[in-house]
């Protein structure tokens, strides 16, 4: 006997969910927190199903009953009612504006509190370069794998075999997003993974490897019709032999023991005090404080610092983007200095870690000083293979005081006075 309206009205919480049906499959769930929700259980290709039409009171017997209708007229045409209202559900998202960029910054903020501080800005940097461009403005529904591998050809195409990888996979973690929240059917960037390049065999960096050479790359850029930031940032890489990434974002706050107002106070305790963050750690190091990369700098690289502070002291990165203060410098700046100024295939701004490696080193076979060879790794932020944050924190402590001498001997030796083109 078909269900009332009177009945769904007075049907109450009990102890258990319970149903009360109507007909054609059409019933009222009661959930034990008073909850009544319209159902509708069917078959479809052999296998039993639940169709959910909504709420009641807000959902009336008498809709109930034609979404029911509707649903039994799609199993009489051999379409699934599922299937069908999902498809439904994504061309109304998408025509109520869910384009890929829409959903990949719901996605990017959704992982935030997962990442390092570093990897929200790479990545949001990654869609907004590379992606967005080409298919920001195109509802999920209409991207396929021709389109995605167009977009990433695009990227190959400069030379970026890694970044092009990457970028697929961030664009599949959407997709994957979206799915979830039942904007689109499919990930079309995983049928894509086997149609980019592969990844060239790892090669060394190009560097210098004498110490005239490296002088004479210091010289060379002080010549050059570059910034005065790019400069000053090409040289504090020298002295610090830290990463490129760690240098374009650095930030004031990082550097202690040196007075800015004063060129000339001595600042023998100066420090470069790198977050755990920012350095290329796994992700569950980023957060230990531990694992953050302390730089003992030499009376040079506090020169260097002081004169970047003249510049850039009232903006919170060092080494400020064109297009804004608030940004830190392109990747590729460095790069492209060195690039422009003969150094394509010799030296790259990676490759003052070579050169500082290949030449302290050396010194300390030479000077039969065996223990430095481990303190060299350690000012590199070379981690040894299962050291915990706690070992890295007491090595770092132990032979700090070792640690600015080599930083002060390596500063010496490199040490071309800023200007100096000759």
């Amino acid at each position: 006997m078909p269900l009332t309206d009177m009945q769904a009205r007075r049907a109450k919480a009990g102890d258990k969910a319970y149903k009360l049906a109507d007909s054609g499959g059409l019933y009222l769930y009661v959930a034990p927190s008073g909850f009544r929700s319209w159902r509708m259980k069917y078959r479809f290709a052999g296998k039993e199903k639940v169709l959910t039409f909504g709420g009641y009171p807000e959902v009336s017997l008498g809709e109930a009953r034609d979404r029911r209708d509707d649903a039994r007229r799609l199993l009489r045409d051999h379409k699934d009612p599922a299937v069908e209202g999902r498809k439904r559900k994504m061309a109304a998202f998408a025509a109520a504006g869910a384009t890929f960029e829409v959903v990949a910054r719901r996605w990017h903020e959704a992982q935030t509190p997962r990442w390092s501080p570093v990897q929200v800005v790479k990545v949001r940097q990654a869609l907004e370069r590379d992606v967005y461009p080409q298919i920001g403005s195109l509802p999920l529904t209409e991207i396929d794998g021709p389109v995605l591998l167009t977009m990433l050809r695009k990227v190959e195409r400069r030379g970026a075999i890694d970044t092009a990888k990457r970028i697929r996979q961030h664009v599949s973690a959407i997709f994957q997003f979206g799915m979830a929240e039942g904007l689109v059917a499919s990930d079309p960037a995983a049928t894509i993974k086997k149609g980019l390049k592969p990844t060239p065999p790892p090669g060394r960096q190009p560097a210098v490897r004498t110490l005239d050479e490296a002088r004479q790359v210091l010289v060379d850029m002080e010549a050059t019709t570059a910034s005065p930031l790019t400069k000053l940032a090409s040289r504090l890489l020298a002295l610090t032999v830290v990463r490129p990434g760690i240098v374009r974002a650095a930030k004031w706050p990082e550097f202690e023991g040196i007075d800015w107002d004063d060129f000339d106070a001595p600042a023998p305790d100066a420090l470069w005090r790198i977050p755990a963050a920012r350095m290329k750690l796994d992700l569950a190091d980023k957060g230990d404080e531990a694992f953050e990369h302390v730089v003992p700098l030499a009376p040079q690289a506090v020169a260097v610092l002081r004169e970047v502070h003249r510049h850039s002291g009232r903006f919170p990165y060092l080494f400020y983007s064109r297009v804004s203060t608030h940004k830190p410098m392109s990747e590729n700046t460095i790069g492209y200095m060195y690039a422009r100024n003969g150094l394509t295939g010799r030296h790259v701004p990676h490759g003052w870690r070579a050169t500082f490696s290949t030449v302290m080193n050396e010194r300390a076979i030479a000077q039969r000083r065996p223990d430095d060879r481990a303190i060299i790794d350690a000012m590199l932020a070379h981690r040894p293979k299962g050291m915990s944050g706690s070992e890295m924190a007491y090595n770092r402590a132990t032979h700090m005081y070792r640690r600015r001498e080599l930083a002060e001997e390596w500063a010496g030796l490199i040490d071309v006075p800023m200007g100096a083109t000759d």
